[in-house]
C-alpha cells in the first residue's frame, strides 16, 4: 500500500496555532487515491527537525514525503519549488524554539546549494485550483526553520539513494492567528479549505509520477 507522511509544526514564534500542524493532524489516518496519509509533528528546531523527521521516515517507509509550514503574508497554499543550503533566522527576528537563531550558516557545509522538489508542483497546483483553492509555486521558502527541513530531507534522500518523493507546502495564517494584533491585515485560510487543498494536491501527486508541462499562471511570492 502506498503511504503518504505529511508532517507539520505546532506553535512557534508569533504563531500560537500553526497550520502546519492543525492541518496534518486533520489528514492523518485518511486515504486518498488508495494512499493512507501518516501525520507526524516535528520539533520545530534548527537541525532536531531534520533527525526527527529522518528516523521517522526510517520508521514509516513512506512512498511520498509531503512537509507542512506555515508563510505569514501569504494568500494561498504556495507549493515550494526549491530549497536553500542557507539559514538566516535573524533577518525574520525570530528564534526557533530552542532559542537558536542560525545566521548566514549552511544546513550541510558539504552539500549542494540547493535541491529541487521531487513532487509534481504544477500539476498540484492546477489540481488544488480545479478544487477551488486558491495555490500558487514558489521559488522563496525562505531561510528559517521550514527551508531548512526541506533542504535536510531533500539532501538525505539523495545521499542515501531513497526512492520517495517529497517536497514542501507552506499554508497562510489560520483565521484566529490572522486577528491577533500582531497579525491583523494579514490573509488567512480557515483548516477546512487547507485540509480541501491538500486533499487534491495529493491526490496529483498520486495520478502524476511526473509532473505536467501545462504554464501555470503566478504571481510573485514573498
Amino acid at each position: 500500500m502506498t503511504k503518504v507522511l505529511v508532517t507539520g509544526f505546532d506553535a512557534f514564534g508569533t504563531t500560537p496555532v500553526n497550520p502546519a500542524g492543525s492541518v496534518a493532524r486533520k489528514l492523518d489516518g485518511m486515504t486518498i487515491n488508495g494512499a493512507t496519509v501518516i501525520a507526524k509533528i516535528a520539533p520545530a528546531a534548527f537541525f532536531k527537525s531534520i533527525e526527527y523527521v529522518k528516523e521517522v521516515i526510517a520508521d514509516v517507509q513512506p512512498d511520498v514525503v509531503i512537509m507542512l509550514g506555515e508563510y505569514g503574508g501569504r494568500s494561498m497554499i504556495t507549493v515550494e519549488r526549491i530549497a536553500n543550503n542557507f539559514n538566516d533566522a535573524t533577518r525574520y527576528q525570530l528564534v526557533d524554539n530552542e532559542g537558536c537563531a542560525l545566521q548566514d550558516q549552511p544546513t550541510d557545509p558539504e552539500g549542494p546549494v540547493g535541491y529541487y522538489t521531487t513532487l509534481p508542483i504544477r500539476a498540484m497546483v492546477k489540481a488544488m485550483r480545479a478544487a477551488g483553492i486558491p495555490a500558487d509555486i514558489s521559488d522563496t521558502p525562505g531561510t528559517f526553520v521550514c527551508n531548512h527541513l526541506m533542504y535536510g530531507i531533500l539532501h538525505h534522500i539523495a545521499t542515501e539513494n531513497l526512492n520517495i518523493r517529497a517536497g514542501w507546502i507552506h499554508l497562510p495564517h489560520l483565521p484566529s492567528v490572522a486577528a491577533m494584533e500582531c497579525h491583523l491585515g494579514a490573509p488567512s485560510m480557515s483548516e477546512e479549505t487547507a485540509v480541501a487543498g491538500m486533499t487534491a494536491g495529493i491526490e496529483a501527486i498520486l495520478e502524476h509520477t511526473e509532473d505536467i508541462h501545462d504554464p501555470i499562471r503566478s504571481l510573485w511570492q514573498i
